[in-house]
């Protein structure tokens, strides 16, 4: 198992240069940089102050739009505070080394390290994930049994009914529906809509400051659970029925076993071991996908947050360095989830898989 978890170690540098290269050769190809950016808001205030520096005879060849008309010594100045005044494999390696030592560089638009604002937010969108997966498995795996053990009947026809209806519906529309409902939207205003705590969060006891956290979080937490536990309902569902339906099942009935025992002593380790297993790529999958909009919709500072904001206003630095975090955790995520599979299974053998 060393060997397995050196080589997969080994693995994740690379991967993460090749997600990086991919994306950064597509930000080049993308409009609305930062230069453009600034140069659009120049365009209708500082135009005049340029052109009349270079003599109202102001032109640029630049390739930038809403260069037209705008000072080249001005263009030049943006492409070097911003770094485009070196070519771009240049810039891809400088930004690849920093990367090594943790050096993500310094916000465009924020003029902070973007390190020191991945490490404020990531907490924020852990516990966020954290909590509502506790809440998914809480209800998904109890719920999946019961189907399992009541196949057929009306119980698993409705509760599947709702389950589909659910699945149906993305989390980000039912997060806009509580929203609407609970957080002030039109009726009632039972839940706040910004932020995990309170602006007097420090002057709480410590009793006081985990009622504000729970409040704060029922509504994102709600949003993410019923978006998110139906896929995991039916596939402890089909794992159980599948089990269930095998010879030693049959067998230890038949030696007198009782039903509890037979699910619970025999059924529920092999039923499990997917369910189990799966949890960290399904942490990874609320984290990548899940939590993004609603934070954006509940405004809470986590890192997805501020991956939407970098993206909107080309913020480079932040988009490149959420998405290094974001790879890194999934690497080592699916890592975490092959080990979980050989600790609840140890007939899994990794070791002697090929290379």
């Amino acid at each position: 198992m060393g060997r397995y978890i050196l080589r997969r170690f080994l693995l994740i540098l690379p991967t993460l240069l090749g997600i990086l290269l991919i994306n950064f050769i597509i930000v080049q190809f993308a409009p609305g940089g930062p230069v453009e950016q600034i140069l659009a808001q120049a365009s209708g205030a500082n135009i005049s102050t340029t052109a009349s520096v270079s003599g109202g005879s102001a032109s640029s060849s630049s390739s930038y739009q809403g260069s037209q008309g705008v000072d080249p010594d001005f263009i030049k100045q943006l492409e070097k505070q911003f770094g485009f005044d070196k070519p771009a494999h240049e810039r891809f390696f400088a930004m690849v080394l920093d990367y090594l030592t943790l050096d993500f560089g310094r916000s465009y638009f924020q003029d902070r390290p973007v390190f020191d604002l991945v490490v404020e937010r990531l907490p924020v969108s852990i516990s966020l994930g954290l909590w509502s997966l506790l809440a998914i498995y809480l209800i998904s795996v109890p719920l999946g049994i019961r189907k399992a053990v009541r196949d057929g009947s009306r119980f698993d026809l409705w509760t599947s009914a709702a389950i589909f209806l659910a699945y149906a519906i993305p989390g980000f529309m039912f997060a806009v529906m509580l929203v609407v409902i609970f957080a002030g939207g039109s009726y009632l205003g039972w839940f706040p809509l910004r932020g995990l705590t309170s602006s007097s969060f420090s002057e709480l006891s410590w009793w006081g400051q985990i009622k504000d956290y729970a409040w704060h979080l029922a509504l994102p937490v709600t949003a993410l659970t019923i978006g998110g536990f139906a896929t995991l309902t039916m596939l402890t569902k089909n794992s159980f029925l599948e089990e269930i339906n095998k010879q030693f099942v049959l067998t230890a009935r038949a030696k007198g076993l009782t039903e509890a025992r037979v699910m619970y002593g025999h059924v529920f380790r092999n039923a499990m071991l997917i369910v189990i297993a799966g949890f960290p790529a399904a942490f990874v999958g609320i984290l990548f996908t899940g939590s993004l909009l609603i934070e954006v919709i509940f405004s809470l500072d986590g890192i997805g947050l501020l991956g939407y904001d970098a993206v909107i206003k080309r913020d480079y630095p932040i988009l490149f360095g959420t998405l290094f975090v974001f790879t890194l955790i999934g690497l080592i995520m699916q890592l975490i989830g092959d080990l979980v599979y050989v600790m609840v299974d140890p007939r899994i053998d990794f070791e002697s898989r090929e290379t």
